[in-house]
């Protein structure tokens, strides 16, 4: 048995709200995150690949990628996307005590501001709005807690890909998204080497199949 579930069930929802899950059901609209970037080929090939549907994201980022690779950061800032921070070394929060989480969190947060403000001819504010998710989305209450009270929004998912699963086929993947993305829905990829040939094939099938049915693609703000 898995341990996810590929549509968050309501109760989850119900339990952890203060999390944001997914936005309105009124609206034909779908919000794609993407975790753990970024990543060279990888993140670029997402960029390229938003671009053909002029679909925006959101994509939460851990510090030493964006230390590793300032330019890719820059561009998906450039093209109008939304970034989160996604900790500084993809910590499970539920194996670390709270303070050296949030020496984590912050240290991500510094990168992420110093690099917005190194970014040339960025004419929007990416960061009015602050965005956290938690990797693996394992955090305790005390963590999530005080991320809360420091002014971040904890963005959760109402959809998981599980494009990081290496015992699932890409068909499979794609299947989770079809079979459980609605109105408002949140779907995890990820844009990590690890997730890379499952999201090659899923990202561009889900893009071309919900922008025939109308969908708008936004940015979590």
């Amino acid at each position: 048995m898995k341990a996810y579930f590929p549509r968050t069930p309501n109760f989850i929802m119900r339990v952890f709200s203060k999390y944001i899950w997914r936005f309105s059901f009124n609206k034909k609209e779908i919000y794609l995150t993407f975790d753990d970037g970024p990543t060279i080929e990888v993140t670029e090939f997402v960029l390229r690949e938003l671009q053909k549907h002029n679909a925006k994201a959101t994509f939460f980022c851990i510090g030493k990628n964006i230390t590793n690779h300032p330019e890719i950061f820059k561009k998906t800032l450039l093209e109008g996307h939304s970034i989160g921070n996604h900790t500084q070394n993809h910590l499970k929060g539920w194996k670390h005590s709270t303070e050296d989480y949030l020496k984590n969190v912050f240290e991500c947060e510094n990168i992420i501001t110093n690099t917005i403000e190194t970014t040339k001819n960025l004419t929007f504010k990416p960061q009015e709005s602050k965005l956290f998710r938690p990797p693996y989305g394992k955090i305790k209450k005390s963590q999530a807690k005080k991320i809360l009270k420091k002014g971040y929004k904890i963005i959760m998912w109402s959809v998981l890909s599980a494009d990081f699963d290496l015992t699932i086929t890409k068909e499979k993947c794609l299947e989770n998204v079809l079979q459980n993305t609605k109105n408002g829905s949140i779907i995890v990829f990820h844009d990590s080497l690890k997730a890379s040939e499952k999201l090659k094939y899923v990202l561009p099938k889900v893009l071309d199949f919900y922008s025939k049915k109308g969908f708008t693609f936004k940015a979590i703000c």
